[in-house]
């Protein structure tokens, strides 16, 4: 059996707000402003990938437009996009909307038609600013609560105990499987993780194996 290293607890992702959010589903608000369009759209997405893909499309649905403009919070990793305005006056400021509103899992679009008139680096920070908070007014939100999965290996005389502290600290037991030992595999939220090993290392003397394979998120 493996012994597991307390170091391994530093594995973990780095913590999360208590309560963070996706969305329902795809909401669109259109803003002009002095001449220019501004078509945004908030939506839920998984990764970076899946958000490129959609911006792809809407470059794709908009060849006349002079910017797509992007921000994407999903699993802890973050992007802003500026697509040619001004550093600092497009992803940014709708990434700032995001992580103002506790939202993960979302990816914020705007496809910008210009014009004819320059708005100024602050008036495009306000412009992309109000298009994506615009259209999050308009979205049911729902909670998204981080989740691991990971492995662990432990002696049959803890196997009840394992189980007892996995409900409690509501976790699924994806699969078990016994052979010279229970080897049990858990999804958890993330925010119980170093709890569950703390308290499984206490009971079972340190003889406990221990893996962390990914993480994702379930919605409340």
């Amino acid at each position: 059996m493996h012994v597991c290293c307390q170091a391994l607890t530093r594995l973990l992702l780095p913590g999360y707000p208590s309560a963070m959010y996706s969305l329902a589903q795809l909401v669109s608000h259109t803003l002009e402003i002095r001449k220019s369009r501004f078509l945004a759209c908030v939506e839920p997405c998984t990764d970076r990938a899946a958000a490129q893909a959609r911006v792809n499309e809407l470059r794709a649905e908009h060849p006349g437009c002079a910017h797509v403009c992007w921000a994407l919070l999903a699993g802890g990793h973050s992007a802003a996009v500026d697509d040619g305005e001004p550093s600092g006056t497009a992803g940014r400021p709708m990434l700032d909307v995001l992580r103002h509103q506790q939202l993960d899992g979302v990816l914020a679009t705007v496809v910008r038609y210009f014009g004819g008139v320059k708005l100024g680096a602050g008036g495009l920070v306000r412009a992309y600013t109000d298009a994506v908070a615009q259209a999050l007014l308009q979205a049911e939100k729902i909670e998204h609560i981080p989740v691991q999965t990971l492995n662990c290996e432990l002696a049959y005389a803890h196997e009840g105990v394992a189980r007892n502290l996995i409900a409690e600290l509501g976790g699924e037991l994806l699969e078990v499987s016994h052979g010279q030992a229970v080897r049990l595999q858990i999804s958890l939220p993330a925010s119980a993780v170093e709890a569950l090993q703390e308290q499984l290392l206490s009971i079972t003397r340190g003889e406990l194996g221990w893996e962390i394979v990914g993480a994702g998120a379930a919605e409340a």
